[in-house]
């Protein structure tokens, strides 16, 4: 029972096993009752699905105040959290932190999409079998965001000056996807999928659902091991995160240097991941002008760690990072829609 108590990344292990636990449930249901066969998902399924996980993440925010109103060692790890006035005030804090890092990240899924949508356009991947390339890229991205987060978490406790390097990865990143607004990734030459091609026997055809199969070996005769098609798509699938990540993990430490906010957040916002891809995948194209607004939510977060120290004490209060994040988001997808209203095509394509 002690074991359970005991704080780990400013959160008694009890709560980390119950949210883990609590995942591993969603993901359940979802293979096991909502996707137990096989199928192509369409747009009202994906529509139905993508509700449900956004309920279920807004659903989150209320634990969070339930937690940090009645966790007296919760928010240790964030300034904003330990130095509330009243445990009521550090769990609203702790609420706008999570809505602001699940909002982000959920808009960062936004591009996501569009780069997974290349992917399986390069495999040529059925719609029946890209629901089990996702679950299964979900899962590695719960186990990547884990080590990645910890990891921030443990630089951030022990080292004083790391906030400002994410803080400049960040104004870096968001003036690199400016730039680089219509560029889209070369999937044929990329690097990962050369290297999985040169070093790996890969079976020229697709075989259904499965990432290995045995086939004779072309100079032995013996069955051996074969990747297919279908577990490039899913290493590049998982790749694309890790970039990605490098992205969204620093942007929401720039939000709250609590672990255990920044982790739920990313994981509510990634388990959505496959709905939001079923419904958007076929429209992506008229979320184009978002890249703008997303561009614009990197340097603003990259800038208030530095403006933070000087304008705000140290740090820039949750309320105006919710109220400018959601701004902003808001202005780049409703100028998106209008541009592209009535079927209308981007001047950029």
């Amino acid at each position: 029972m002690e074991l359970l108590n005991t704080l780990w990344l400013g959160m008694p292990v009890w709560i980390w096993l119950s949210f883990i636990g609590t995942v591993l449930l969603i993901l359940a249901f979802d293979l096991g009752v909502m996707h137990r066969q096989s199928h192509e998902i369409g747009v009202r399924e994906s529509l139905k699905m993508s509700a449900l996980y956004i309920g279920l993440g807004l659903a989150w925010a209320g634990a969070v105040f339930a937690i940090y109103l009645h966790q007296p060692a919760a928010g240790a790890m964030d300034p904003q959290l330990a130095g509330a006035a009243s445990a009521t005030d550090r769990a609203w804090t702790a609420v706008e932190l999570y809505l602001t890092g699940y909002l982000v990240e959920k808009t960062l899924a936004l591009d996501n999409v569009f780069i997974i949508s290349l992917i399986f356009g390069y495999f040529a991947v059925p719609r029946e079998h890209q629901h089990r390339v996702l679950f299964w890229g979900i899962l590695g991205v719960i186990v990547l965001r884990a080590l990645m987060i910890g990891l921030g978490a443990t630089l951030v406790q022990e080292v004083s000056w790391i906030m400002y390097v994410f803080g400049a990865i960040l104004l870096v990143t968001g003036i690199k996807m400016l730039v680089m607004v219509d560029q889209e990734p070369d999937i044929a030459n990329n690097p990962v999928l050369r290297l999985m091609r040169r070093h790996l026997r890969v079976t020229e055809q697709a075989h259904g659902q499965a990432f290995l199969v045995r086939q004779p070996h072309p100079v032995t005769g013996r069955p051996v091991l074969w990747a297919t098609p279908l577990l490039l798509c899913l290493v590049l699938v998982e790749v694309a995160d890790l970039v990605f990540a490098i992205d969204s993990v620093p942007a929401i430490f720039a939000i709250t240097p609590d672990a255990f906010i920044v982790y739920t957040s990313n994981i509510f916002a990634i388990l959505g991941l496959r709905a939001l891809y079923f419904a958007l995948a076929a429209i992506v194209h008229r979320f184009h002008y978002l890249k703008y607004a997303l561009s614009a939510v990197l340097v603003f977060i990259g800038a208030k760690i530095f403006l933070g120290d000087w304008l705000f004490d140290g740090k820039v209060p949750a309320s105006i990072s919710l109220g400018v994040t959601a701004a902003l988001l808001a202005a780049g997808i409703g100028w998106s829609l209008w541009k592209t209203r009535g079927g209308a095509t981007v001047e950029a394509r």
